[in-house]
């Protein structure tokens, strides 16, 4: 069995690329592909060093810090990647890796984090957020994202199993594909995020600081609550706008980036984690449980799938219903005054989503697929 595994881009480690890694983990042999590969050499333990094929946009000026300015170059780069010669071919996509063309004597299984959110449901959030509302520029992107939702459509055909990451993405592909999904949620290392006694005051969000996130909401609410402390890490678009808040606001402490033990400590010594995104499924607030830190967040998406309301019985978090300052004033309130979310529940409900869980679901999962492939 000749394997191939196609990721969408390869710039950074982030939560897609966790799932990479437990994906290369549960197949060291296969070969990888990605429409780019910009990993630095201290980095790349997590592909355990292999030597990624990589596309045209690889070599287009500017690929390494504004890649997402190729896509509408993407779907037909994706398409020149040769795959033929993999009898198995495993694609992790968030964008157009599921688009990699496959023959009739070839299984392709897509691990979907997400069909392209921001030419399905959240077109019209993107185009709001990047000012793009109106105007020539506005229209020419409009017509990119229809012409990406046809090829992003078609392309569902050439997929023969798709995984997806939560029952929410799930949904939000048989919405977008009319097919069924089995659903295996990612990996968190809950050996390495671990639960801590020495809680202090104060409140935590880490994210990347993009629009989608809401980081900038959360800073405005606490705000609104000077007494209330909040410590946030990341950089990214939204750290200038973030930054000018912070520093009228003595309660609230912007970190920048911060190491990914610093992280950890944070995690473990904050009161709660505010997670404000309606996110696919959101690994980070998984995390902060595996420390023992109960999570506030929105009630959209895949948290509602990662945290046990106050109304489980075995509650590890409080959530608020709409984006807004006011709900999530609310909802910190709410988590202050409720006594019943224990750290020992945080940590029991983070391991349902442990490194081993994974590799044996997915792992068998494919293997089962292949074995009826070949059968066939």
């Amino acid at each position: 069995m000749k394997i191939a595994i196609v990721h969408d881009w390869l710039y950074t480690y982030a939560g897609a690329e966790k799932v990479l890694e437990q994906i290369i983990n549960c197949f060291p042999e296969a070969d990888l592909f990605s429409l780019i590969d910009f990993l630095p050499a201290s980095e790349r333990g997590f592909i355990q060093n292999k030597v990624v094929k990589t596309s045209f946009i690889q070599k287009l000026p500017f690929a390494k810090t504004k890649h997402r300015q190729y896509l509408p170059l993407m779907p037909l780069a994706i398409e020149q990647l040769d795959v033929s010669s993999y009898n198995l071919i495993i694609s992790s996509s968030h964008a157009v890796a599921k688009g990699i063309l496959t023959g009739p004597n070839q299984l392709h299984i897509c691990y979907c984090h997400s069909p392209i959110r921001y030419a399905w449901d959240m077109q019209h959030q993107y185009l709001r957020e990047a000012g793009l509302l109106r105007g020539l520029k506005s229209w020419l992107t409009r017509y990119i994202l229809h012409k990406i939702r046809l090829w992003d459509y078609r392309t569902a055909n050439g997929v023969d199993y798709f995984v997806a990451n939560s029952n929410f993405i799930a949904k939000r592909i048989y919405k977008v594909y009319r097919r069924e999904a089995e659903v295996i949620y990612p990996n968190v290392d809950t050996d390495k995020f671990t639960p801590s006694t020495d809680k202090q005051d104060f409140y935590l969000t880490a994210s990347r600081m993009v629009p989608y996130k809401k980081i900038a909401l959360i800073a405005e609410a606490f705000a609104l609550m000077p007494g209330k402390k909040l410590k946030i890490v990341g950089t990214g678009p939204d750290y200038k706008k973030i930054q000018q808040l912070a520093m009228s606001c003595p309660n609230i402490e912007l970190l920048g980036f911060v190491a990914d033990e610093q992280l950890r400590l944070l995690m473990q010594q904050a009161k709660a984690f505010v997670f404000a995104a309606e996110e696919d499924f959101g690994i980070v607030p998984v995390e902060a449980q595996a420390c023992g830190t109960p999570v506030i967040a929105y009630a959209r998406g895949g948290a509602l799938e990662t945290v046990n309301g106050l109304d489980s019985a075995a509650s590890t978090g409080v959530f608020f219903a709409s984006q807004t300052k006011e709900a999530i004033q609310q909802a910190i309130l709410e988590f202050e005054q409720q006594m019943v979310i224990t750290p020992e529940a945080c940590v029991v409900n983070a391991r349902r989503f442990a490194t081993e869980r994974f590799r044996s679901q997915f792992k068998n999962f494919v293997l089962a697929k292949y074995q009826e492939f070949i059968k066939k």
